[in-house]
């Protein structure tokens, strides 16, 4: 009986092993909007609790011996070293004067470190709802996985746990950006906001799913990421596999958003 547990115990270590790596480092970039969005959308004088959950929460999932964060860091000080002025003015183009004609409209004050979380937000979020894809692995995972015990009580509660945390994180945040919008008398924009980002973030999984591109991209390799990007989307395969996307995340997230508004209210009923 000792055996067979051991036995049992060392191949649920090696089912976990196979795709821990992946899944924390994913999970690491889809709180990252989510505290974003604690910081930037939410009164942090009066939720001091969330912040410091959202905190919490980043930390948890940080990857200390990741190998995707050491090629992340190695990639971003090589490119920044060497960048080119096209690659540089490629940035000031699309970074800098779009955020300084939006600073410059604004009428309601913020600074310019909040801009920079918000453009950086907004960079951050597809990695959200980009763990949906995660779910091919699942499917090599079962070819190569024999145990139909194994599968059911162990790698299925592992995806779906890891699925909807990165799929919750999106929900979230974009609760947070709507109740921000709300406290500043834009409540009508909520939908539309809602819409644009659902749209941003299907062009984001895409790039990210079958381009291969990055977040850090927009800074490593712009020009790179603006000629191929722009060219995937005038394709017709790429727009039928984004209007998909667009209507899945549109669905799951009207979903998922009542689920979360509803146990908000209970517990604060309680």
């Amino acid at each position: 009986m000792r055996l067979e547990l051991s036995e049992l115990m060392v191949r649920v270590t090696q089912v976990l092993q196979i795709n821990s790596s992946w899944m924390i480092w994913n999970l690491f970039l889809a709180f990252i909007p989510l505290v974003l969005s604690v910081w930037l959308f939410r009164s942090r004088r009066k939720n001091l609790g969330a912040w410091g959950l959202g905190f919490m929460a980043l930390f948890a999932c940080i990857p200390p011996n990741s190998n995707y964060l050491k090629s992340f860091l190695k990639v971003l000080i090589s490119k920044i070293t060497n960048i080119s002025l096209l690659e540089l003015g490629l940035v000031f183009i699309l970074g800098i004067i779009p955020l300084g004609i939006w600073l410059f409209r604004s009428k309601i004050g913020r600074s310019v470190l909040w801009w920079l979380g918000f453009v950086l937000f907004y960079g951050f979020l597809p990695n959200a709802p980009y763990l949906l894809t995660d779910v091919i692995h699942l499917i090599d995972d079962i070819r190569t996985i024999q145990s139909i015990w194994i599968i059911t009580l162990v790698l299925f509660p592992v995806y779906i746990f890891v699925i909807l945390a990165g799929f919750e994180a999106y929900v979230i945040s974009l609760i947070n950006l709507g109740q921000h919008l709300h406290r500043v008398g834009k409540s009508q924009w909520i939908l539309g906001v809602e819409l644009i980002t659902h749209l941003l973030s299907a062009i984001g999984i895409y790039w990210g799913r079958f381009l291969r591109f990055n977040t850090w991209d927009f800074i490593t390799q712009p020009d790179y990421l603006l000629t191929r990007g722009v060219e995937e989307l005038l394709g017709k395969q790429p727009l039928v596999i984004m209007t998909i996307t667009f209507v899945v995340l549109t669905g799951l997230y009207w979903l998922m958003k009542r689920v979360t508004l509803g146990f908000v209210r209970r517990a604060m009923i309680r």
